[in-house]
Parts: structure tokens; C-alpha cells; sequence
């Protein structure tokens, strides 16, 4: 047995503590949040008022793929998601790293993406005019103050997760009832809903499946419900129905918001806008005491968002190099705080990075952007679960699990796939850029530490020699 299989048996197993109803609420916490907050009219500037659609594609692509992941979890109910499958599929120790690597990447890009929407619904609860040089500001500001909380260290019980999605579901709704409210007494255009306008150069296909590649972005913390197997009871019976409802529910959260703020404010506020659900609670009850507390919900939904995905990041990067794949100095814990904080320092770094280069394009914008990058990197650990979860049928298991069928898991990689490809995608060149820059960056990690390793056991081998 190896030292490093030695290690891991001998340590406790953690403790299952979360059944149903809180697992329940930490999948319906982790999807909503920016997705809703920041890029409602983002997606809306691609296929008008009906912004819905693309967001109910998404959903049921994610749902697709849920059945693999399904499988798996229920197969496997261990910790480390997407990357424990590719390497128990494969077994090959890169492979195993890049999927994980790219995880951790499309926590990065989220984080940046909502710092940006933090920035924007900052100004427009106080008022400011700052510029889009202060937006920058703001951004890196709040991206320091994440990195400071995650490097004291940040409570993860449940009963801090279960406030957190409360506050964030409960501004979805309150947007929703404003909005209702607003149709119903006839001061919203509903005929807007079903207006489908697409931008002149793409057809009515790829504007769809541009803005679904968009709307992607609301799985962001589809994987992080995965990782929470080993501390939920029984998770081969609790998996398959809570994460099913739990992706219902926030599906019809999202349909809804959108609808109502396509029939509320005109095509041509939202698209574009950083800010679009203070836009339509501002427009649909402007004289609502209420309306001015909707950018500092955002906010804080927002910053959940950041710092959930800046500690899964820091933590990905520090077992990593725990494990030997990445430099040693990235698994550093400070003496005091007990927290990894060379990698919480690194992956910050590169969130500063994502903001300035993305900001450096003044005609995009920078949560679509980082956004849609997420959303790429997603879908391809996604493709690469649903071809797993097929070549893993090879390797029965002793307990019974959840059976994902013969099709599913083929429609759910053809879809990833094609909502990954560049000519079916319509994606903008700049999300490519930024996923490729990353993955260098992972690979070139990864080979300064497997060769310096290398000289390393061949400088000890000639000593003894």
C-alpha cells in the first residue's frame, strides 16, 4: 500500500449530517445568485423577450446531465465530484488533473464575473457615477475584501448555508410578486414575452444557443452538490430526489424572473444592463419603499456566490498540490489561521488578472464575458461526466444506486458538447481566450511540478549511487 493510500485510510471519515431538506437547500443556494441577479439582460439582448427559453434549455441540459451525475454519486458517495469519476473512468493521472484544474477555473471566472455585478449593484443602491475605471475599483476592492474573509477563515455550517439561500431565494421572489403584481394591474407588456429578436448577423438557432451558453452560467454550483456526498445521510436514496427538485424548483424561479422582466422593461433597458432586476423593481413599483432594498439583495447575493466559489477554488488548489500534481508551496497553511493561504493568494491573483484583461475591451461587457466563460468551462467537465458515467458501467458496485439509462447520458455529451463548440456555440472568441490562458497556466504547473519532482528522485538517486 502506498504512503499517500496509507494516509487516507487512517483518516476519519466525515460525518453525515446533512439529510434531505438541508441538502435540499444547499442545491437550490448554490444555482441561484448571479445568474439571475447580473445576466437576466444579457441573455435578453440575445433573443429579446424571450429570455425565458434559453433559460429552460439550460435546465433541462442540466437536468440531462443531473441523471448522469446521479449515477455516479449514488455509485461512488464520495467527495471530489467530476474529477474522482474521470480518473476511476480512465485512470490516467492528467486527465484526472485538467477536469479538476477546469473546475477550479470556472470557480475563478464566476467569482470575477460576480464581483463585477457586486460593483454595479453597489453604485446603483448609493447612487454613484463612478465610471467603469471605478467599477473596476470596486470589483478588485470587493475581490480583496473575499480574499481576506476566506484567508481568516469562513463558517461553513449549515445553518449559516440555510440564511444565505433564504436571503438570496427571497429577493428572486420578491421580484417575482412586484412583477406579477405589475401585469396584473396591466402596466407591464406581456406581448413582449413572446417577441423573439434576434441580433442581424445570427439566425434564430445560434442566438438561441448563444444565450443558453449564457444562461449556462446559473449551474455554476451544479458540481459543488456532488462534493457534498460523503456528509449527507444515506446519499444513494437522498441524491436522486432532492437534487431533481431542487433543479425544478430553481428552474421555475429563473423562467419566472425572466418572464416578468421582459414583460415589465422594454428589451432595450435590459439588454446590456448589469443590473437588471433593480431595473424591473424600480419600473414595476417605483413608489415601493421596498425597490431600494433590491440592489443590496443582489449584492449580498452576489457576494455568496464569490466567496463560495473563491474557497472551493483555493481549496481545489491546495489538495492538488497536496496530492503532488501542483507545486508544493501552493499547499501552504498559515500557523495562525490554520488556511491555505498561498493558494488563496494565487487564485485571487488570477481573479484580479480575469478583471483587468476582460475590463481592458471597453465594448464588452464584463459579466457576459467572464459569465460565458464559466459557463464553457461547465459544460465541458459536464460532456466528460456524461461519457464517463458510460464507460463506469463497466465496474459494478455491491450496493444499489440510481441507473441514468442508455440514452440520457448520450444526449446530455451531445449537448454540452454543442453548446461548447465555437461554430454551433455562437460564443464571443474573448471566453476561449480566457479558458485557454487558464488551462496553459494548469498545464504548465503541472509540468514544472512533474519534472522538478523528477530531478529531484534522479538527484537522490545518484547520491546513492
Amino acid at each position: 500500500m502506498s504512503s499517500t493510500a496509507a494516509r487516507t485510510q487512517s483518516q476519519p471519515e466525515l460525518k453525515r449530517v446533512i439529510g434531505p431538506k438541508l441538502l435540499l437547500l444547499f442545491v437550490i443556494g448554490d444555482i441561484l445568485g448571479t445568474g439571475a441577479y447580473a445576466l437576466t439582460g444579457q441573455v435578453a439582448a440575445e433573443v429579446g423577450g424571450a429570455a425565458w427559453l434559453p433559460f429552460l434549455v439550460a435546465f433541462a441540459v442540466a437536468t440531462v446531465t443531473a441523471f448522469s451525475y446521479l449515477e455516479l454519486v449514488t455509485k461512488y458517495p464520495q467527495a471530489a465530484g467530476a474529477a474522482l469519476y474521470v480518473h476511476k473512468a480512465f485512470g490516467i493521472h492528467f486527465v484526472s488533473f485538467l477536469v479538476c484544474f477546469v473546475v477550479m477555473s470556472s470557480g475563478i471566472t464566476s467569482a470575477s464575473a460576480a464581483s463585477r455585478a457586486f460593483a454595479a449593484n453597489l453604485v446603483a443602491g448609493f447612487g454613484l457615477d463612478p465610471g467603469d475605471g471605478g467599477l473596476v475599483l470596486i470589483a478588485v476592492a470587493f475581490m480583496l475584501l473575499v480574499m481576506a474573509v476566506n484567508f481568516r477563515g469562513v463558517s461553513e455550517s449549515v445553518r449559516l448555508n440555510v440564511v444565505l439561500t433564504l436571503v438570496e431565494l427571497s429577493g428572486l421572489l420578491l421580484v417575482i410578486m412586484i412583477g406579477m403584481w405589475a401585469i396584473a394591474g396591466g402596466d407591464a407588456d406581456f406581448s413582449r414575452v413572446v417577441a423573439f429578436e434576434t441580433p442581424q448577423d445570427k439566425s434564430a438557432l445560434l442566438a438561441v444557443s448563444t444565450a443558453t451558453s449564457l444562461a449556462f452560467f446559473a449551474m455554476v454550483g451544479f458540481e459543488d452538490s456532488v462534493n457534498m456526498a460523503e456528509e449527507t445521510r444515506e446519499p444513494s436514496r437522498t441524491f436522486p430526489r432532492v437534487l431533481l427538485t431542487g433543479l425544478g424548483i430553481t428552474a421555475v424561479v429563473y423562467v419566472l424572473v425572466s418572464i416578468c422582466a421582459v414583460a415589465i422593461v422594454p428589451i432595450g433597458q435590459l439588454a446590456g444592463n448589469e443590473t437588471p432586476l433593480v431595473t424591473v423593481v424600480q419600473t414595476a413599483a417605483p413608489d415601493f419603499p421596498i425597490s431600494d432594498l433590491i440592489p443590496f439583495i443582489s449584492m449580498f447575493a452576489v457576494a455568496n456566490t464569490a466567496l463560495i466559489n473563491m474557497m472551493m477554488a483555493s481549496r481545489l488548489l491546495y489538495g492538488m498540490s497536496r496530492q503532488g500534481v501542483l507545486p508544493s508551496f501552493l499547499s501552504a497553511v498559515h500557523p495562525f489561521r490554520r488556511t491555505p493561504w498561498i493558494a488563496i493568494v494565487f487564485t485571487t491573483a488570477i481573479s484580479l488578472a480575469l478583471i483587468a484583461y476582460v475590463s481592458l475591451a471597453p465594448d464588452s461587457s464584463v459579466v457576459a464575458v467572464l459569465g460565458g466563460t464559466t459557463s464553457l468551462l461547465l459544460l465541458s467537465v459536464f460532456a466528460v461526466v456524461n461519457v464517463t458515467v458510460l464507460v463506469l458501467r463497466r465496474d459494478p458496485v455491491a450496493h444499489q444506486h440510481f441507473h441514468a439509462g442508455p440514452v440520457l447520458p448520450v444526449v446530455g455529451a451531445v449537448a454540452c458538447a454543442y453548446l461548447v463548440l465555437p461554430w454551433t456555440s455562437g460564443r464571443a472568441g474573448q471566453q476561449y481566450e480566457i479558458a485557454g490562458i487558464l488551462l496553459v497556466l494548469g498545464v504548465a504547473l503541472w509540468a514544472l511540478t512533474r519534472f522538478g519532482s523528477r530531478s529531484v528522485r534522479e538527484a537522490a538517486d545518484a547520491e546513492r549511487h
